[in-house]
């Protein structure tokens, strides 16, 4: 009789063990979801203004020989990302596209000059830094005119910064929630323990020596709780690789060890002090007050 209420209780202690594994690598998943927005901030930021462009319009005698080692030399530029030589032939078709097959019927020649559409890296997609760069192109004497939509970028800045904002504010709560959620169900395993570490208590053992055995299944429970959300975190990336790959040119998955790292830190940090205080609260309790 014995030997089976043993076993009933053993099965009651691993399935509460295992439910609150998975219940913080749940917590935990938010976490590394939300790290790995927080690590490609930056990188999103980046792409949108990578991908901004600015058309540099040749002058009307510039051949296309002379175009193209135009743009090789501004290719060497420190602020250029890449370019791309638009043929008077090209940016008619383009037109033509946009406007309608008849739309260049009234002029005699094409109104069309060649261009070279550049894209900036990021750090200079800012008012400031792009006038400086319409100057450095300007002084070409194979360019007419640089043009870009000075709107646009700062529409572009302006809604980047409130967007990291909202997003730094999520990302905040997120994690406090986390935090939160961990540290009841945390406080839940442990406290069903309470007339174990009262008995202990009274047998003479010490604060440290009831916690010890606490601590280190703590360690455990975090670390096994921080790999499986990884796994979980892992398999949606996966998914979302195969049917979103465009979203892999914005985050950069070599900080994805980075996210792991946060993870794992998290599920340890805060199983730890979380049973730390609680097992020291219940340790202090009187025996009248361990039925509360």
């Amino acid at each position: 009789m014995a030997s089976g209420e043993n076993r009933i209780i053993g099965r009651r202690l691993v399935n509460a063990y295992l439910s609150s594994v998975i219940s913080i690598s749940l917590v935990l998943l938010l976490v590394g979801v939300a790290s790995l927005l927080l690590v490609n901030a930056r990188g999103v930021s980046d792409y949108f203004k990578e991908n901004m462009q600015v058309s540099v319009l040749l002058k009307a005698d510039v051949s296309e020989m002379d175009a193209l080692a135009f743009r090789k030399k501004i290719d060497g530029m420190p602020f250029i990302r890449s370019s791309v030589y638009i043929s008077k032939e090209r940016g008619a078709e383009e037109m033509k596209a946009l406007l309608g097959d008849d739309f260049l019927d009234v002029f005699e020649t094409s109104p069309i000059p060649a261009s070279v559409d550049v894209k900036l890296m990021a750090g200079y997609v800012s008012a400031d830094s792009l006038e400086v760069v319409k100057e450095r192109l300007s002084a070409f004497s194979e360019v007419d005119e640089v043009v870009y939509q000075r709107s646009l970028v700062d529409a572009l800045n302006a809604n980047l910064s409130k967007i990291s904002m909202v997003l730094a504010v999520f990302i905040g709560l997120l994690l406090f929630i986390s935090f939160v959620l961990i540290n009841n169900t945390v406080r839940l395993n442990v406290y069903a323990r309470r007339f174990t570490i009262h008995t202990m208590r009274l047998v003479g053992a010490t604060r440290s020596f009831i916690r010890w055995p606490f601590i280190v299944q703590a360690v455990f429970q975090g670390l096994f709780a921080a790999i499986v959300s990884i796994i979980m975190l892992l398999a949606i990336l996966f998914f979302v690789r195969n049917e979103f790959s465009q979203l892999f040119e914005i985050f950069r998955l070599d900080l994805l060890l980075v996210v792991m790292g946060i993870v794992v830190l998290s599920g340890l940090v805060i199983c730890v002090v979380s049973t730390w205080f609680v097992v020291n609260r219940l340790v202090s309790l009187k025996k009248d007050e361990l039925y509360l």
